[in-house]
């Protein structure tokens, strides 16, 4: 194959780099020794977990649990999870491993949809800038836990005027209103009470002290000083983590992913032991489950799009984070270990969250319904309310958001990895012996495009940015790639391609992923994506809605992320050879660099005999070859 002239240039710079400097930073016990490789099986499977069982696990579940019928949830949750997520976790799995290489470099599979790769690294990274800010909150948070009693249990000078005392509650005494809590003799019947329409502690406190908030995106306000100190050091945490690749990140998930198992089940034991926790629990997934809710198809949709973001499908982190395993790694049993562990872990988190904050409804005498938030409303708002009113409440708030903070670490760690593979792998012969440089400026750069997202309209633009991209985009890019690797690569070629890891398999092994990979889980793709279009209402903070401006460039983020799908499938077709039809069908086809990392691990089907035309991509940078 006749080379151009750029690529004839990264070959000259190649090759003035000795390969011995790479080798210097491998593992002398890897099995590539230009890439590495885990470790160990365990550091694998921890840091997928880690990845995969993220902030959603803690506060989107149990309120979609809650809110579409308890444990008539679970049905439509896990038969979503067998038809949609774990096929589709299995099959990024299975491609970062077979090539070993992130999820651009994977598209060598199908160059024609190259620009679905690069739409994950876009997304990742642009996710990775408010979800550091994200674990921001919860370092802030944590910090002000060591006090005593906690900050946000009453009303303070720095709360504003919009501040009353949750315990405050107007009482209807025939015709008279009277505050009922402030006689401890007294109470009132439940239909009389009329809550007052002022903050709780709580919210003020988000609000006010740990968010400053404006009044909208337009009043952009100054920087919060201490929320830009807390997202410095989650930036120099995660640097300082991901500076040797996965062989410092490896051995830090032994503690960030197990750490947060321990703290949800001392919360459950604490949570279990209140009074009216049965109560949170019997609304969580108990005797108030509803079956009835599974005849309307909101709950279908809700299960089926939980269970597709909570395993970060479409992100590239998944198909990252397997191509640095050993070749004949056994996938398809990490597959199901990773998204079992993901969902009990949602399911498991509930019983926690659910059982606090019933003991926190039947200490303010409200209705469960009325407690119960998600999102930033729950983890900031009302589960600290609730840690509040808990006897040594700065132990358990400590406890609560050190557990956010790992959670939401593991997440970034997989997430910044993502950008630095891809970058790796794209020129390996100059970028992987400055992999520390590398890892230090992706770093600084996160922590300098989140400042935005710490001023005072900051809560506005996380929530924008969640709204657009964290939605049905990713739908976009996860239906292109089942479709691509199914219709275009071929589902038949990719189960070969599978059992030259995993060993052959029989047919009636691969009738039920073959029926989910051609037909069930692009059907379901499909409909979830066609129904978050028809139902999208523009996001809203709270009361505030978002100006016309903010709406426009959320789609022009959503748009700039898509554009490199079109884009980089018409360059390729402008530049390949042949006539139209050629150029359609080499783009089709499977570029000269798609096979297995390794020589040894080719076998005849990727032998250098059966493609002639095969140039070794090993030894030179090949960002025009693979990216472009």
């Amino acid at each position: 194959m006749k080379k151009s002239g750029w690529d004839s240039i990264t070959d000259l710079i190649s090759s003035k780099t000795a390969p011995a400097e790479q080798d210097a930073h491998a593992g002398e016990d890897d099995e590539n020794k230009e890439r590495g490789n885990w470790s160990s099986k365990t550091d694998y499977i921890l840091s997928t977990i880690g990845y995969a069982v993220g902030l959603g696990n803690i506060w989107r579940f149990p309120y979609l649990a809650y809110k579409n019928g308890g444990g008539a949830f679970l049905i439509p949750y896990f038969l979503m999870l067998l038809l949609a997520g774990l096929p589709l976790f299995f099959m990024e799995s299975a491609l970062g491993q077979f090539c070993s290489q992130g999820p651009i470099n994977v598209w060598r599979a199908v160059p024609l949809l190259q620009g679905v790769g690069v739409a994950m690294v876009l997304i990742t990274l642009i996710v990775s800038f408010y979800y550091n800010v994200i674990i921001a909150y919860s370092l802030y948070y944590m910090f002000a836990s060591f006090q005593y009693p906690l900050p946000w249990a009453r009303c303070s000078d720095s709360g504003g005027d919009n501040c009353t005392d949750p315990y405050t509650v107007l009482c209807n005494v025939s015709g008279v209103l009277i505050s009922n809590w402030t006689q401890q003799n007294m109470s009132c019947p439940l239909p009389d009470q009329i809550q007052n329409q002022s903050q709780t502690p709580s919210e003020a406190y988000w609000d006010q002290v740990a968010l400053r908030r404006s009044h909208g995106m337009d009043q952009t306000g100054t920087v919060v000083w201490h929320l830009a100190l807390c997202l410095l050091l989650s930036s120099i945490i995660v640097g300082a983590v991901l500076i040797k690749g996965i062989k410092s990140s490896g051995k830090v998930v032994y503690f960030t992913a197990t750490f947060p198992y321990v703290v949800i089940f001392i919360l459950l034991i604490r949570g279990v032991t209140l009074e009216g926790a049965r109560d949170g629990i019997e609304y969580y997934i108990g005797s108030q489950s509803n079956l009835t809710k599974l005849s309307e198809a909101e709950v279908w949709k809700d299960a089926a799009t939980q269970t597709f973001f909570s395993l970060s499908i479409g992100w590239g982190g998944v198909m990252t984070l397997a191509s640095y395993n050993n070749f004949n790694n056994n996938m398809f049993k990490d597959a199901f270990i990773v998204c079992f562990t993901n969902a009990g872990t949602s399911v498991f988190a509930g019983f926690a969250i659910f059982s606090i904050l019933g003991h926190m409804s039947f200490v303010y005498n409200k209705p469960v319904g009325e407690v119960v938030k998600e999102g930033f409303g729950l983890a900031f708002i009302a589960y600290p309310d609730a840690l509040s009113q808990l006897p040594i409440s700065p132990l358990w708030s400590v406890l609560f958001f050190f557990m956010l903070l790992t959670v939401g670490l593991d997440s970034q760690f997989a997430g910044i990895e993502v950008v630095i593979t891809c970058l790796v792998d794209a020129c390996p012969s100059l970028l992987n012996s400055k992999r520390s440089l590398l890892t230090l400026g992706i770093s600084c750069s996160i922590f300098l495009l989140g400042l935005p997202c710490v001023t005072q309209a900051g809560i506005y633009w996380v929530t924008l940015l969640d709204k657009f991209l964290g939605t049905w985009v990713l739908l976009i890019v996860g239906l292109l790639e089942v479709v691509g690797i199914t219709y275009i690569y071929g589902g038949n070629r990719f189960v070969k391609d599978v059992e030259m890891m995993i060993g052959e398999k029989t047919f009636c092994f691969w009738l039920w992923w073959r029926a989910c990979w051609f037909f069930i889980s692009p059907c379901i793709i499909m409909v979830i994506l066609v129904w978050s279009l028809m139902t999208f209402t523009p996001p809203s903070y709270g009361d505030v809605p978002y100006p016309g401006w903010a709406m426009a460039l959320g789609w022009c983020i959503s748009v700039f992320v898509l554009i490199w799908i079109p884009v980089i499938a018409l360059y390729k077709f402008i530049k390949a050879p042949g006539s139209l039809w050629e150029r359609l069908k080499s783009l089709c086809r499977p570029s000269e660099d798609w096979h297995p990392y390794l020589e040894k691990h080719r076998g005849e089907r990727y032998s250098a005999e059966n493609q002639p035309d095969k140039v070794d991509t090993n030894s030179i940078c090949v960002i025009s070859s693979s990216w472009l």
